[in-house]
């Protein structure tokens, strides 16, 4: 049957839409160390990502777990930083390490055909790593003076104190850096964190690509050997701040003020967190949302204003986000809140909630273009202790939700009382 070109296409809404969440391949390296691969892809690249359970959570001092993290690739008794730089550049592959309050990661990204000549280096800079003094120094000196500089900026000040309000400053979610933290570093006390944490410590790996053939006996061959100890998963506890409403002069000359309004709020695993988020995406998790449609649309009080849930695995926020001219910040305040209002007491109309549910299918069949966004789908979910049940139960939230339900979600969880409140300017 010939294509009739004068016809359109039939038009099918995301939320029509049958996603499925790809199988991974789970197997244990023989130290136990589990491992998840998505082999797929058109080109020949791929990606191997070595996940530690070293987070902020599992320091003794502030800044042990990041610092340690961004030293494991600036020198071992191999290799100096720049030799370590270089053999990584010149096979065309890109190293990252990044580090969480639970987890810290390092990250190797590059052609399937050099993954051989790869794994060995980033071995040596687990087992290896000396964290030189040098390096140390010039860490501290950069990071000293990046903080200086971003001091000065409502937008990071307000990050800062948001968190210890909601969380507690005591608490690895809460606390923030001083200057006087880097000053504290030692090369014998990163070590120590090093050597229990990476050297000794828990791990898993996530893989994606186009998988060579022998990928399975390069990881075992390679990280089968290594310590792999578990480790406890500390829990911290949590002391929010009692006072609720903050205003913070940081710079006396600045024009704009950064607003922050969060509330407490339970993790991945309690049952409100899925329709949690459709509320929140209709409310100001889009472009096309309520706070958007009225504060940067409709008052011009801002360029952008976002909602979101913090992605924590202990427990959870709702926050707001914003920059705004400092002579408006209490009014967008009270707008804010007038739209959490109209949550709380009238229905969605059926086209608003279609335009939500078609948005959030199309981010997630977003999220599975690929073999990296789909490891990184899977790594998410099993971080946080689910199963692909959880992609489905997703779906099924989204597609069935209603404006009863998003209206009582309101009443529950946004209510002004509930949200502490900081303008920064």
């Amino acid at each position: 049957m010939s294509l009739n070109r004068t016809l359109p296409p039939s038009i099918v809404d995301a939320v029509d839409f049958e996603l499925t969440l790809p199988k991974v391949e789970a197997f244990t390296l023989r130290n136990g160390v589990p491992v998840y691969a998505f082999t797929g892809g058109a080109e020949e690249v791929m990606s191997v990502e070595w996940v530690f359970w070293s987070g902020n959570s599992y320091e003794t001092a502030n800044l042990e777990a990041a610092t340690a993290n961004f030293l494991l690739r600036n020198g071992t008794t191999r290799r100096t930083a720049f030799q370590i730089n270089e053999f990584f550049e010149y096979h065309g592959a890109f190293l990252q390490r990044s580090c969480f309050n639970e987890t810290a990661t390092i990250s190797l990204h590059g052609l399937s055909k050099h993954i051989a000549t790869l794994l060995p280096v980033v071995r040596e800079l687990i087992v290896d790593s000396i964290m030189p003094e040098e390096e140390l120094s010039i860490y501290v000196q950069n990071m000293k003076q990046r903080l200086s500089v971003n001091l000065k900026k409502s937008d990071f000040v307000a990050g800062r104190l948001i968190d210890a309000y909601l969380f507690g400053a005591d608490h690895p979610y809460g606390r923030y850096t001083k200057a006087e933290d880097f000053d504290a570093l030692t090369t014998d006390q990163l070590l120590r964190f090093y050597d229990r944490y990476y050297r000794n410590g828990e791990f898993m790996l996530f893989v994606a690509g186009r998988l060579p053939s022998n990928f399975r006996e390069e990881l075992e061959k390679h990280f089968g050997d290594l310590p792999n100890q578990k480790v406890a998963r500390p829990l911290h506890a949590f002391h929010p701040a009692e006072q609720k409403k903050y205003r913070i002069q940081n710079d006396p000359a600045g024009v704009q003020g950064a607003i922050r309004l969060v509330r407490p709020f339970p993790n991945r695993s309690h049952p409100d967190f899925q329709p949690s988020v459709i509320l929140n995406t209709l409310f100001g998790g889009f472009f096309g949302s309520r706070l958007m449609s009225n504060i940067r649309e409709d008052k011009g009080y801002t360029y952008g204003i976002h909602s979101y849930l913090m992605n924590l695995m202990q427990a959870s926020g709702w926050m707001i986000s914003i920059e705004a001219g400092k002579d408006v910040c209490e009014a967008t305040i009270q707008e804010v809140y007038k739209e959490m209002q109209i949550l709380r007491e009238e229905l969605v109309d059926d086209d608003e909630l279609s335009l939500v549910k078609n948005y959030l299918m199309g981010s997630l069949l977003e999220d599975l273009d690929g073999p990296f966004q789909i490891i990184g789908r899977w790594k998410n979910l099993i971080l946080h202790g689910c199963t692909d049940e959880y992609f489905y139960q997703t779906i099924r939230t989204i597609k069935s939700i209603t404006p009863a339900q998003l209206r009582h979600l309101a009443q529950q969880y946004l209510r002004e009382e509930d949200f502490y409140e900081l303008i920064v300017i």
